[in-house]
Protein backbone atom coordinates (compact mmCIF):
# COMPACT_ATOMS: atom_id res chain seq x y z
CA UNK A 1 0.00 0.00 0.00
CA UNK A 2 1.10 3.52 -0.76
CA UNK A 3 0.02 6.68 1.06
CA UNK A 4 0.05 10.24 -0.21
CA UNK A 5 -0.80 13.20 2.03
CA UNK A 6 -1.46 16.79 0.97
CA UNK A 7 -2.31 19.58 3.42
CA UNK A 8 -3.49 23.15 2.77
CA UNK A 9 -4.47 26.04 5.02
CA UNK A 10 -7.50 27.81 3.57
CA UNK A 11 -8.80 31.24 4.55
CA UNK A 12 -12.44 30.14 4.75
CA UNK A 13 -14.78 28.68 7.40
CA UNK A 14 -14.62 24.95 8.18
CA UNK A 15 -18.23 24.29 7.12
CA UNK A 16 -17.70 25.91 3.72
CA UNK A 17 -14.47 24.01 3.04
CA UNK A 18 -16.13 20.77 4.16
CA UNK A 19 -19.15 21.27 1.88
CA UNK A 20 -16.76 22.01 -1.00
CA UNK A 21 -14.96 18.66 -0.71
CA UNK A 22 -17.84 16.49 0.55
CA UNK A 23 -20.59 17.45 -1.91
CA UNK A 24 -19.66 16.41 -5.45
CA UNK A 25 -21.65 19.23 -7.05
CA UNK A 26 -19.49 21.73 -5.15
CA UNK A 27 -16.27 19.76 -5.62
CA UNK A 28 -16.78 19.51 -9.37
CA UNK A 29 -17.32 23.27 -9.50
CA UNK A 30 -14.09 23.86 -7.57
CA UNK A 31 -11.96 21.51 -9.70
CA UNK A 32 -11.81 22.89 -13.25
CA UNK A 33 -10.59 19.66 -14.85
CA UNK A 34 -13.67 17.71 -13.70
CA UNK A 35 -15.76 17.81 -16.87
CA UNK A 36 -18.74 15.63 -15.91
CA UNK A 37 -20.41 13.99 -12.91
CA UNK A 38 -23.07 11.30 -13.20
CA UNK A 39 -24.83 10.18 -10.02
CA UNK A 40 -25.26 6.40 -9.80
CA UNK A 41 -27.34 6.47 -6.61
CA UNK A 42 -30.39 8.34 -5.42
CA UNK A 43 -28.27 9.68 -2.56
CA UNK A 44 -26.39 12.79 -3.69
CA UNK A 45 -24.48 13.53 -0.48
CA UNK A 46 -23.25 11.49 2.47
CA UNK A 47 -22.68 7.78 3.01
CA UNK A 48 -23.92 5.68 0.11
CA UNK A 49 -23.59 8.41 -2.50
CA UNK A 50 -22.09 6.89 -5.68
CA UNK A 51 -21.09 8.79 -8.78
CA UNK A 52 -18.96 8.64 -11.89
CA UNK A 53 -16.50 11.50 -12.14
CA UNK A 54 -14.94 12.33 -15.51
CA UNK A 55 -11.90 14.58 -15.56
CA UNK A 56 -9.17 15.63 -17.93
CA UNK A 57 -5.92 13.90 -17.08
CA UNK A 58 -2.90 14.52 -19.28
CA UNK A 59 -5.14 15.75 -22.09
CA UNK A 60 -7.50 12.76 -21.98
CA UNK A 61 -10.82 12.12 -20.33
CA UNK A 62 -10.74 9.52 -17.56
CA UNK A 63 -13.76 8.31 -15.59
CA UNK A 64 -13.79 6.90 -12.09
CA UNK A 65 -16.67 5.55 -10.00
CA UNK A 66 -16.47 6.73 -6.39
CA UNK A 67 -18.54 6.00 -3.31
CA UNK A 68 -18.78 7.95 -0.07
CA UNK A 69 -18.18 5.37 2.68
CA UNK A 70 -17.72 7.67 5.67
CA UNK A 71 -19.15 11.11 6.38
CA UNK A 72 -18.80 13.08 9.61
CA UNK A 73 -20.12 16.58 8.98
CA UNK A 74 -17.50 19.32 9.28
CA UNK A 75 -14.84 16.75 10.15
CA UNK A 76 -14.13 14.14 7.44
CA UNK A 77 -15.39 12.42 4.32
CA UNK A 78 -14.03 9.19 2.82
CA UNK A 79 -14.35 8.28 -0.85
CA UNK A 80 -13.40 4.85 -2.16
CA UNK A 81 -12.87 3.72 -5.73
CA UNK A 82 -11.79 0.42 -7.27
CA UNK A 83 -10.23 1.29 -10.62
CA UNK A 84 -7.40 -0.10 -12.70
CA UNK A 85 -6.61 -2.96 -10.34
CA UNK A 86 -6.21 -0.64 -7.36
CA UNK A 87 -8.44 0.33 -4.45
CA UNK A 88 -8.13 4.10 -3.95
CA UNK A 89 -9.16 5.24 -0.45
CA UNK A 90 -9.23 9.03 -0.02
CA UNK A 91 -10.04 10.85 3.22
CA UNK A 92 -10.53 14.61 3.39
CA UNK A 93 -10.38 16.05 6.91
CA UNK A 94 -11.01 19.61 8.02
CA UNK A 95 -10.15 21.34 11.26
CA UNK A 96 -10.24 24.95 12.39
CA UNK A 97 -6.96 26.84 12.66
CA UNK A 98 -6.24 30.49 13.47
CA UNK A 99 -6.13 31.46 9.82
CA UNK A 100 -9.25 29.53 8.74
CA UNK A 101 -9.31 25.82 7.96
CA UNK A 102 -6.68 23.15 7.61
CA UNK A 103 -7.72 20.73 4.86
CA UNK A 104 -5.86 17.43 4.68
CA UNK A 105 -6.21 14.80 1.99
CA UNK A 106 -4.80 11.33 2.65
CA UNK A 107 -4.99 8.92 -0.28
CA UNK A 108 -4.11 5.27 0.20
CA UNK A 109 -3.66 3.14 -2.88
CA UNK A 110 -3.77 -0.65 -2.60
CA UNK A 111 -2.88 -2.27 -5.93
CA UNK A 112 -4.04 -5.88 -6.26
CA UNK A 113 -3.13 -6.87 -9.82
CA UNK A 114 0.33 -7.55 -11.18
CA UNK A 115 0.11 -4.61 -13.59
CA UNK A 116 -1.08 -2.13 -10.96
CA UNK A 117 1.58 -3.27 -8.47
CA UNK A 118 4.15 -2.15 -11.04
CA UNK A 119 2.40 1.02 -12.26
CA UNK A 120 1.19 2.60 -9.01
CA UNK A 121 4.68 3.11 -7.50
CA UNK A 122 5.93 4.49 -10.83
CA UNK A 123 2.98 6.91 -11.00
CA UNK A 124 3.27 8.09 -7.37
CA UNK A 125 4.82 11.46 -8.27
CA UNK A 126 2.21 12.12 -10.97
CA UNK A 127 -0.56 11.15 -8.54
CA UNK A 128 0.84 13.50 -5.89
CA UNK A 129 1.08 16.35 -8.40
CA UNK A 130 -2.57 15.77 -9.34
CA UNK A 131 -3.66 15.82 -5.70
CA UNK A 132 -1.72 19.04 -5.07
CA UNK A 133 -3.38 20.59 -8.13
CA UNK A 134 -6.83 19.57 -6.81
CA UNK A 135 -6.10 20.97 -3.34
CA UNK A 136 -4.80 24.23 -4.84
CA UNK A 137 -8.05 24.52 -6.82
CA UNK A 138 -10.13 23.89 -3.68
CA UNK A 139 -8.16 26.58 -1.83
CA UNK A 140 -8.63 29.08 -4.65
CA UNK A 141 -12.35 28.27 -4.92
CA UNK A 142 -12.98 28.56 -1.16
CA UNK A 143 -10.99 31.76 -0.73
CA UNK A 144 -12.58 33.36 -3.79
CA UNK A 145 -16.18 32.62 -2.87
Amino acid sequence: MSRTTVRKTIDAPVDFVFRTVSEIDNYSEAIPHIVDVEFLSDIRSGVGSRFRETRLMMGREASTVLEVTEYVENERVRLVSDEGGTVWDSVFTVRPVDSGTELTLVMDSAPYTFKSRILVPIMKLVIRMGLVKDMDAVKEYCEGS
